[in-house]
């Protein structure tokens, strides 16, 4: 029998595994402290009406093209020209995906010469968008923007004559954490750098009318953000927010936007109606926000910080442990799943503790019990 063409592939599979790391699709069980669905919206009444009433008014599901070859539909513009105004940006570009937005503006918008320097642990489609393009990269420490201005300053100093780029997350859906965004702010104005903020874990969840933590920083011709509609906004797409100059170069030159079928005009009218919703019921971000407090309070006994936002990783260390607690608490009906390299670095694998609508204040304390219980028998 000849050999598998697939050898390769089934050898690295065996890898993953011998290292507790081979990934599976696992289905949605027990109460909701995995997703991203942070306002509760994609399943929710609200968007069910928004959604029929896009219908109604004979919406298409389909765009049938890309955005230059007939797909172009006034869905798109009305939800970008709507963007631009909630976000506070002169434009605003609609992609089907967050990752296909971060591969068209890494691989775009920088050029030959310049340096993108980012946060070691931003996304990895935007380390996916940096390998496709021509500026130089390198990674700053995580948070740190003294790292950032050192590591500018010394590529001027070594003739660097391009434009540098910071790219960095709002809030890290790993850690939880936040950018330091006013003082990475300063260090691109200091260097005439231009400041990309990933709003992912944002979008929604923080900000005036859920505008996301960049907000405060609006209105800048050095700043672009990325919001994306499938995460608290219960949708699907991202929303790139930035100069007009920018969105028109990727209309032009970005070739996951240029070589893409558009996304739905029906879409496009859904994520416009869900930016409505969290602006005008602000009772949903202050409702999340009080179910976080909450987990916050039963879990630092439990030794996991406070993040003070929905995100609240219990490192544990070790990938097998890691998993045998993660499938002993769905067991006990709680879609609670580990988290191992390389999505996490080395040695940090943890359980990724989501906090959303989906739960309340009772289901909180349930799963905090069952924490503890299955974190001293693992």
């Amino acid at each position: 029998m000849a050999p598998s063409p697939f050898a390769a592939h089934h050898a690295d599979l065996a890898a993953l595994a011998h290292d507790n790391r081979r990934r599976a699709l696992a289905p949605r069980t027990g109460r909701d402290f995995a997703s991203n669905d942070y306002l509760g919206l994609a399943d929710s009444d609200a968007m069910r009406d928004a959604l029929a009433a896009g219908i109604a008014r004979g919406l298409p599901t389909g765009s049938g093209g890309s955005r230059l070859l007939r797909g172009n539909h006034p869905e798109h513009e009305a939800l970008e020209a709507h963007a631009a105004r909630h976000y506070g940006s002169e434009a605003a570009l609609f992609f089907p995906t967050g990752f296909a937005a971060n591969a068209a503006l890494f691989a775009a918008l920088p050029q030959r010469g310049d340096l993108v320097v980012h946060d070691e642990l931003i996304h990895a489609s935007a380390h996916d968008g940096m390998k496709l393009g021509r500026a130089g990269t390198v990674a700053a420490a995580h948070n740190d923007a003294q790292a950032f201005d050192d590591i500018i300053t010394g590529w001027r100093a070594g003739g660097g004559t391009g434009t540098p780029w910071i790219a960095v997350e709002s809030l890290y859906s790993m850690d939880g954490d936040r950018a330091p965004l006013a003082a990475l702010a300063a260090v691109a104005d200091r260097h005439d750098a231009i400041l990309v903020v990933d709003e992912a874990h944002a979008t929604g969840v923080f900000g005036p009318g859920g505008a996301g933590l960049a907000y405060g920083l609006a209105r800048r011709n050095n700043l672009i953000t990325l919001h994306t509609c499938g995460k608290a906004l219960g949708a699907e797409g991202a929303l790139l927010c930035a100069p007009a100059i920018a969105c028109d170069f990727l209309v032009n030159r970005g070739r996951p936007f240029i070589f893409s079928t558009a996304p739905s005009p029906l879409m496009a009218w859904l994520v416009r109606q869900a930016i409505e919703i969290v602006a005008t019921e602000p009772e949903r971000q202050a409702r999340l926000h009080a179910v976080v407090r909450h987990a916050a309070e039963r879990l630092v006994p439990l030794g996991v910080p406070a993040s003070g936002t929905q995100i609240l990783p219990v490192v544990i260390g070790d990938n097998q442990r890691t998993m045998r607690i993660a499938a002993t608490l769905r067991d006990a009906g709680f879609d609670i799943r580990g988290i191992r390299p390389p999505t996490v670095p080395h040695g940090t694998a943890r359980l990724r503790i989501a906090i959303t609508l989906n739960v309340d204040e009772a289901d909180v304390d349930a799963m905090a019990d069952a924490l503890a219980a299955a974190m001293a028998a693992a």
